[in-house]
């Protein structure tokens, strides 16, 4: 069963929140996050992405990056940047993006729960990026950005989580990209509830998240080899995270753009795709529903369902990453693994499907490939499966804001 606890998080103030949340590490690049923090100091890129605030030549791994983030967030919390909870706590996180809203209860949850897989994985770590982030955790003794986890929806819960949310908020804002951001704080009275029923769900997914999760496995293990015992009390032994019942999320497909047809004509790449799937003129850019791909080429968009029948018994084959990868990619692009292949390129459906046609037609791609999203049931049958899923396999959208809870350790 899931253990939750709350936590004395690190959190801006009402009249800072806006300014200091910021996007995850994750998802930008360093030019990216100079430009994005660039006139505001309190930006919480200044302690995620510290190498901003170091000459641009310099080594986004040195120890010199890895140390000024541990100077930047000692600084914020002096200056009143982030203040800290006089007590143990849990909040509720509500997203708000296009019309649609997805409530999360912020708390810790324990290292030793995801070691035991009560807090099941679908995708693979790379261990560069686990490095990474165990040294940005280990500078700063602290894990500064929360972990996006689901979990089988409950009513009890979920009718908890609504009647601290028909209180005031802690704070309220809407970031540059169009998402609204509410902040609770859960009374007193209540963690117990939370904690209780908790207890009684078996089981917590990672949305988004696997390489901090990874990375606070690691943290701990490194911590307790260096002071060679650790209390089961230490904080360390949990890390925050942002939970939500899985009927409130959406996944958004994650698309393919492939940069040359290997050595193939239109006609003969046509041919042999044509083997393996009808096709047919695509009705809009976007495929109707599961089984189907949506490819671009040449100004035109084609739909394509494979002609083999699909085995649904198996969770990883027929998922239409998987029919594309096995049945296209593979065979007739010469694509043996798209984690590796520098010929596949991997874009969010968050850019939507003009930004597949744009690389086409610019010849930064020679075809293109629209996804159906992957439902959030299938990602959690492959994770009760034990098994992973293909790279690239699902975009979860509004993202975590960093910056608004930080768990020290």
């Amino acid at each position: 069963m899931a253990r939750i606890r709350p936590f004395p998080s690190g959190r801006p103030p009402r009249k800072l929140a806006a300014r200091v949340a910021s996007v995850p590490y994750d998802v930008v690049d360093s030019r990216e996050a100079r430009a994005l923090a660039a006139g505001n100091p309190v930006s919480f890129l200044h302690v995620c992405r510290p190498e901003i605030d170091l000459p641009e030549d310099v080594d986004i791994h040195s120890e010199a990056v890895y140390a000024k983030g541990r100077e930047n967030l000692d600084g914020f919390y002096a200056n009143g940047t982030l203040e800290s909870d006089p007590v143990p706590r849990l909040l509720v996180y509500r997203q708000t993006w296009r019309a649609r809203k997805q409530d999360g209860l912020v708390a810790t949850c324990s290292v030793d729960d995801y070691d035991a897989d009560v807090i099941r994985k679908h995708e693979k770590t790379r261990p560069d990026k686990e490095d990474d982030r165990v040294r940005h955790l280990l500078a700063q003794s602290a894990h500064a950005e929360p972990v996006f986890l689901t979990y089988r929806a409950a009513d009890a819960i979920d009718g908890r989580v609504a009647r601290v949310t028909a209180a005031s908020p802690e704070f309220d804002f809407e970031a540059p990209d169009g998402v609204r951001h509410t902040l609770w704080v859960v009374p007193e009275g209540d963690i117990a509830f939370f904690v209780a029923s908790f207890a009684a769900v078996p089981l917590l997914y990672v949305a988004d998240g696997h390489h901090r999760c990874a990375s606070a496995a690691r943290a701990r293990a490194a911590l307790k080899g260096k002071l060679r015992t650790l209390p089961d009390e230490h904080p360390v032994n949990w890390f925050p995270a942002a939970i939500f019942p899985d009927r409130e999320l959406a996944i958004l497909p994650y698309n393919r753009v492939v940069k040359d047809l290997g050595g193939l004509g239109k006609e003969d790449f046509l041919r042999k795709v044509r083997e393996r799937f009808d096709v047919r003129a695509a009705e809009a850019p976007e495929p109707r529903g599961k089984g189907q791909i949506a490819l671009f080429l040449e100004e035109t968009w084609q739909t394509l369902t494979p002609r083999e029948p699909v085995n649904r018994e198996d969770p990883i084959a027929s998922l239409d990453v998987s029919l594309l990868q096995d049945r296209l990619l593979a065979p007739v692009l010469g694509i043996g693994d798209p984690r590796t292949d520098p010929r596949v390129d991997f874009v969010g459906g968050i850019r939507g499907t003009g930004e597949l046609e744009e690389r086409v037609r610019s010849g930064r791609g020679a075809v293109a490939f629209s996804m159906f999203p992957t439902s959030l049931a299938e990602v959690m049958a492959i994770a009760d499966a034990g098994a992973t899923m293909p790279p690239k396999s699902t975009w979860f959208e509004p993202k975590l804001r960093s910056g608004l809870f930080v768990h020290r350790f």
